[in-house]
């Protein structure tokens, strides 16, 4: 699991939600998500969503940044639940509380969220332990470009022995990530700092299906600002 930059050892950042404009992330389901009551759910894949970092480099945390007329948060969740993952749950720490008045109901605290990914990935599976869940979709909030069929496809090889990750172009692998139950002890052994289930998934390559996904999604994750990218 890659992810260069998520909850820096620096204080939260103090501003309010920045609009990203009209950011072009790829391939991403037209308009807002809509989570109604007609979404699908499997009621075995449960959903994790890491939306706790400071978002230092963007001007405050991703979380709360408008994506296409729609914060990040409530977008990424949106996407998870719409696939058919349940339960949803939203890891969040920087600007916790303004996150969670958005997301309301879901939410797993990570006070130690500045210390990177690794423990908000650890909070979320131990949250997700007391579930039925037989496997969880991990995806990020800073990646828009990833929508329900990218999700779809890494939780169709759900199992509790299972370990997936979405396969992009140049064999790079990406999220959406699948870990199964029997392999969250492991995966929230090794995550540390930012580094989240990307060592585990390397020591245990052998067992990783890789689900072609480049034709439906974009792995790009929001750095920076569109105004100051190059």
């Amino acid at each position: 699991m890659r992810k260069r930059r998520h909850g820096p050892a620096c204080s939260p950042a103090d501003a309010g939600p920045v609009d990203a404009g009209p950011v072009d992330a790829g391939p991403v389901d037209a308009g807002p998500v809509d989570a109604g009551p007609d979404a699908v759910r499997t009621g075995h894949v449960a959903g994790l969503l890491l939306a706790a970092g400071a978002g230092r480099r963007y001007g405050g945390p991703k979380a709360l940044v408008a994506f296409r007329g729609q914060p990040l948060v409530l977008r990424s969740r949106a996407v998870l639940v719409t696939a058919g993952c349940a339960p949803v749950l939203v890891v969040v720490g920087a600007r916790a509380e303004a996150v969670t008045e958005l997301v309301r109901s879901g939410v797993v605290r990570n006070p130690a969220w500045p210390t990177g990914m690794g423990s908000s990935l650890r909070a979320g599976l131990a949250a997700l332990e007391v579930t039925a869940a037989s496997a969880a979709v991990v995806t990020l909030v800073d990646m828009p470009g990833v929508g329900v069929e990218a999700v779809r496809r890494v939780a169709a090889a759900a199992r509790p022995d299972a370990l997936a990750v979405a396969g992009y172009h140049d064999g790079r692998w990406a999220h959406p990530v699948l870990l199964g139950r029997a392999h969250w002890a492991g995966v929230a052994a090794s995550a540390t700092r930012d580094r989240g289930a990307r060592d585990y998934l390397r020591q245990h390559r052998d067992l990783v299906r890789v689900v072609p996904c480049a034709d439906v999604a974009d792995a790009q994750d929001l750095d920076v600002p569109p105004k100051v990218r190059r």
